[in-house]
This record gives C-alpha cells, structure tokens and sequence, in this order.
C-alpha cells in the first residue's frame, strides 16, 4: 500500500517545485507559526491567567497537543505531495472535506487578517512624526477627557487609546459607516506586498522568509534589552515568572493554554501541510517538527518578557501594581506599546521598528494562508487554471484581487466589529470543529499504523511510542477544550442579527466536511454499507480494488 501511495504522490505531479534549500521550509514553518498572537495574545492570557501559573499549562499543552499534531500534518502533506485538499482525499476519502475546510478557513482568515497588517502601516507611516501623533492630545481627534498620560481612570483615556479608536468611528456593528480611503490605499498596498511575496511560489517565499521570519527576533532582543533598563520593568518580569499556584485549579486557564497552542502554531489551516507538500520526500520530518512547534514557543515566552517590562515600566509611571493595568486583545499592541514608546528615549525610532516588526509577522502568517488556497486551486485545476490564466502568476493576483474585495467592510468605520466577528467565528468556532474531524479522519480511520508507516517510508525510522500514544487520544483532549462564547468586543455585545451572519461566516468551512461526505457516498458504487466501507478506504488501497476512472472525483 505504501508504494502504491507513493507512486501516486509522486508520479502524478514529476515537475512539483521543491524549496530551493530545506532550511527555506523551516523558516517559512517558523515564519507561518509565529505571529500576533505570540506578540499580544500570549502575554494577555498569561496575565489573565495570573502571570508564571499559565507557562505550566502552556509548556504541558505544547508537548501533548502541539507537537504530536503538528508531527501528523507535515507527515500527511510531505507524504501525498499535496494541499490539505487532496491529502485528506487520498488518506481518508469520507473526510476530504476536512482539506477544502482548511482551504475555506485560510481564505476567510486571509481576507480579514490583512486589516492587522494595514493598521500597522497606518502606525509605520505616523511613526515619523514628531511628536508621535500618540504623545499628546492636540490632535483633532482628541476628546476633553484625553491625558497625556497611561491612566486608569474611567472618566479619561490615554492619547494612545484614543489615537487606536480614531481608526473606528462607530459605536457597533449596526453602523458600519463608509470606507475610510486612507486605510482603504494602506489595504491595496498590503496586498501588493503579500502578491509580491508570492507570485513566484515556493521559490520566492524561500526567499522572503528569511528576512521576514529572522527580522522580528531582531526587534524582541533589542526591545527587551531597552525595556529591561526602564524603572518598574523588573516588577512586571516578577509578575510573568512567578506564577499563583492557585490559578491552576481554574479550568479556564487549561483551556486557554490548550487554545493559544492550537491557533498560535497553526493547527487545522493548512498552510503547513500546504507548505511541507514542497518538502523533499525524505526529509526529516521531526526535525522540522521540534524546529517549529518549539521556536514558536520560545517566541511566545520571549514576546511576554517584552511585554512585561513594557507593563512593569507603565505600573511604575501610574504607580499602581502591574495586577491594576487595564490590558485587552489588539489593545496590547496598539494601546499599550505606543504608550511606551511615548516615554522612551528616541520614541519615533523604536516606534518605526516594532510596527516594522509586526508588519512582517503579519506577512508571514498572511501569505501562508493564500499559498494554501493556490496550492490547492493548482492541485485540483492545474491545467484548467492555466489555460484561463496562462500563468500561475495572474492566478495569484486573482486571488489576492478577490480577497481585497472581500475584506473591504473591514476598512469601513466599523471596521474592527466586523474584523472582531469574522475572526470569532472562524479563527475559534470553525477551526475547533475542523480540527477535531482532521484528528479523526488521519488518526482514527486513515490509523496511527499506516501513518508510521508512511514516516517509515521517507526517514527509515517508524514515530516513537509517545507520538502514537498522543495521536490515539489526542481527539479527547481537542473534543474537550470545545467551548462555544457569543462574540464580543471589549464591553460590546453582538446583536443576534450579526450572531447569525457570524455563523453563516462558521458554516462557510464547516460546511464543506458533511458536503464532501455525501458526495464521497454518492459516487461510490455498491450498498450503503459497502459505499461507506470504501470511503473510509484510503485512495491507493481502492485503486487495487477498483479502477482509477471511476474514482478520479475523489
């Protein structure tokens, strides 16, 4: 069976381009992995959770959920040389629609994600000035009850607070208002660098990445060395390491250190299967594995030691605990972080680098996600495709002009409510479903036994007993951490109008794992029973029992 898997992997696409060099995939890996959420949504989680308690949970999830997942979805795309299309078509045909449900999720993330990716170049382009237009209130968009200064106050807000909120004009989701042309050109300029980054495909994604995926360690280290001599910051350090044992007897916490795992490496996407399926067919596999999942991690731990000299230094100016400060979401980066360099020396200096630091963090996680839906577009209409087009390349730029389009009411004056319920539903509802369904399918039905033998096959060496012990009862733990809250942001509740539209936004992905099932179903020949006997046959054993003709729709 594996020979036949590998023939067909292989021989059906001999001119599939490979990285020019293997540590290109590595960096990609580590660039589509890291991201915002290693910036702000770790240390925000981790002082919720009571600073040093949450790492425990944290590094435990890593080791049981990160990396055995991870390990499965570069084994899977590496293996069958394809997008999570047509990889979770050839291992189990039943839940093939778990592939075009990565597709759908990478192409709605895409479309919104891209709004992060414009407000920092909103803030690189204000960033020098001087003042920084987040030092003072004397601007236009300022209200009364701005200071100059980080407060807690309910009366009053910071000019960095309302220099953040002057990017949405609008109270809620009922009013969406108009395009803001500003953000607007910064959207189309965003997907110029994204179409850039791509249009060659994996040869010139090699070579952005390693400027895109080294650059922000760069900006980390220098901004904590300058952080870590500001008054204060050894007390928000403290805070991060020294945990409160009894936060661990909260659920939520494990829950969170199970979800932060889960979004911040990328499960369920599939842009890393994606990406591997590029991968030399003996590649080593686990190398690239603990490369990833354990660089993305220390990248979080690093960002929270950032972040926490950065609170410790605006605790003392305020001078209140670092437990007081008032911290949320996007906030962290947008709020917090310009407050600080409001007090630091050379303000519009490091302001420059960090928004330079975050635009190539969103980069890489952004031209992630379309390489997953041009990948598979080519993987199941190569020569279709290119004949409409002629060149891969005007079939990017279709893509990156239809995404556009589609992310425009995020651009709007509401713009954040809509990024807020787009993300909501999609980054937490869609992805939780979709990955429980993908454990199943490669796991469960395709089996641990045959997996080891596909890794067996290209490095010589079957996983270890830890790997297919977590594969086996990794589907509990996912199943488990499913928890379904309405979408909100800050104080602001969505109507249940926007709630259904937040769903229809979910079943967009989902939708395509029970309408791929019954196709499977309908095309099979035979009884019920025999039909879903085969569907949960993978592609190369039905081509011994079947010809390939009457299977090629799968």
């Amino acid at each position: 069976q594996c020979e036949i898997g590998q023939i067909n992997s292989v021989e059906e696409q001999p001119n599939r381009p490979t990285w020019s060099k293997q540590i290109e995939f590595t960096l990609a890996g580590i660039g589509c992995a890291v991201g915002l959420g290693n910036i702000w949504r770790f240390p925000y989680l981790c002082y919720r959770s009571g600073g040093g308690a949450f790492l425990v949970p944290y590094l435990l999830m890593l080791f049981v959920l990160g990396i055995p997942l991870l390990h499965m979805e570069l084994t899977v795309g590496q293996y069958t040389r394809r997008g999570p299309v047509h990889a979770l078509a050839i291992v189990c045909p039943l839940f093939k629609g778990v592939g075009m449900a990565s597709v759908a999720i990478s192409f709605i993330m895409c479309t919104y994600y891209n709004l992060v990716i414009t407000w920092a170049l909103y803030y690189l382009f204000s960033s020098f000035q001087a003042p920084l237009p987040w030092q003072t209130c004397n601007n236009t968009w300022n209200t009364p009850n701005c200071t100059d200064h980080a407060t807690n106050s309910s009366y009053s807000s910071t000019a960095s607070q309302e220099f953040f909120k002057m990017l949405q004009q609008t109270s809620g989701v009922d009013e969406i208002g108009t395009i803001r042309m500003e953000l607007c050109l910064l959207l189309i300029l965003a997907w110029i660098l994204i179409y850039l980054c791509i249009f060659k495909g994996v040869k010139s994604t090699g070579k952005v990445v390693y400027f895109t995926a080294l650059f922000p360690y760069v900006i980390l280290i220098a901004l904590l060395i300058n952080n870590a001599q500001l008054p204060g910051a050894l007390e928000g350090i403290k805070f991060f390491i020294l945990p409160k044992w009894e936060k661990l007897l909260s659920l939520e916490v494990w829950v969170n250190a199970a979800a932060q795992i889960f979004n911040s490496i990328g499960i369920g996407f599939g842009s890393l299967m994606a990406m591997s399926s590029y991968n030399s067919f003996h590649n080593n596999v686990l190398k690239d594995t603990l490369t990833i999942s354990i660089i993305n991690s220390l990248t979080s731990i690093l960002a929270g030691f950032v972040i926490f000299s950065a609170f410790g230094y605006m605790s003392y100016l305020q001078g209140i605990p670092v437990t007081d400060l008032a911290v949320d979401g996007p906030g962290l980066v947008y709020v917090v972080y310009p407050q600080a360099f409001a007090n630091m020396p050379v303000a519009q200096l490091w302001a420059v680098l960090f928004f330079l630091m975050l635009l190539c963090l969103g980069l890489d996680s952004e031209f992630a996600m379309v390489e997953v839906l041009v990948t598979s577009l080519l993987d199941e209409f190569n020569q279709k495709l290119l004949q409409i087009f002629r060149w891969k390349e005007l079939l990017v730029l279709a893509v990156c002009g239809a995404a556009f389009i589609i992310g425009i009411p995020c651009v709007m004056e509401g713009g954040i409510y809509v990024f807020q319920l787009m993300d909501h539903y999609t980054a937490i509802v869609s992805i939780m479903f979709l990955a429980f369904f993908e454990v199943i399918a490669i796991c469960w039905i395709y089996g641990v036994k045959q997996l080891s033998s596909n890794l067996e096959e290209m490095t010589g060496k079957r996983p270890n007993v830890f790997f297919r012990a977590c594969w086996l009862v990794i589907v509990i733990l996912i199943f488990s951490i499913i928890q379904f809250k309405p979408a909100r942001y800050e104080d602001y509740v969505f109507p249940p109008w926007a709630q259904g539209i937040g769903w229809v936004i979910a079943m967009a992905s989902i939708i395509w794992i029970p309408l791929a099932a019954f196709h499977t179903l309908w095309l099979l020949p035979g009884s019920f029973m025999q039909r879903l006997k085969l569907s949960i046959t993978p592609y190369a054993l039905m081509l011994q029992i079947k010809s390939q003709a009457l299977f090629h729709h799968l």
